[in-house]
């Protein structure tokens, strides 16, 4: 058989892949029924084996394994595949994670705009050693130990400037509402 497989592997040999298919597929086939698969699960991993045999022929290396154990690990995994994909639940259209959020009334569209120019606004105004950690920390999700590195500052510092330009943002939009 290890023949026959190489010769698959090597040339696409119709023929030896034919002999390795009717000798192997109903051995394939009891060992996955002995296994718990049903006669049609079998029989279905028994097709994406041989597929795959087919396909990964060229990866068969008579040294490291016989066929038969070649074969019938490929027919396990493939069976494994099968069970994976038939396990998965079925999504249930009604399930709230699923339905889109209804749209924001223009109001509520234009106010968050605003709000958003706002604290660009005061973000621009804060001291440049600020808006660095701000930047790095906020918008480029680095790591406060990172930024200190980073910018070659203590991290007691980083999480000073990042704590004092959050209050005086905060503090200078709640003085205009």
């Amino acid at each position: 058989m290890e023949k026959s497989l190489v010769a698959v592997g090597d040339s696409q040999d119709r023929s030896a892949f034919q002999s390795l298919f009717d000798h192997f597929a109903p051995r394939v086939k009891s060992y996955l029924q002995a296994r718990g698969a049903s006669p049609d699960q079998a029989e279905e991993a028994v097709q994406e084996a041989m597929l795959n045999v087919w396909r990964k022929a060229h990866q068969y290396d008579p040294k490291k394994a016989s066929a038969s154990t070649w074969i019938f690990a490929i027919a396990r995994n493939a069976r494994i595949d099968l069970v994976r994909k038939t396990i998965r639940p079925e999504l249930d259209p009604n399930d709230p994670a699923l339905v889109p959020d209804a749209p924001k009334a223009a109001i509520e569209t234009v106010s968050a705009a605003q709000e958003a120019i706002r604290i660009r606004g005061r973000v621009a105004a804060l001291p440049p050693e600020q808006q660095e950690v701000l930047k790095l920390a906020f918008f480029e999700d680095i790591p406060h130990a990172e930024i200190a590195k980073k910018l070659g500052i203590p991290l007691g510092t980083v999480k000073s400037r990042i704590r004092l330009a959050v209050q005086r943002i905060r503090s200078e939009i709640g003085e205009e509402e």
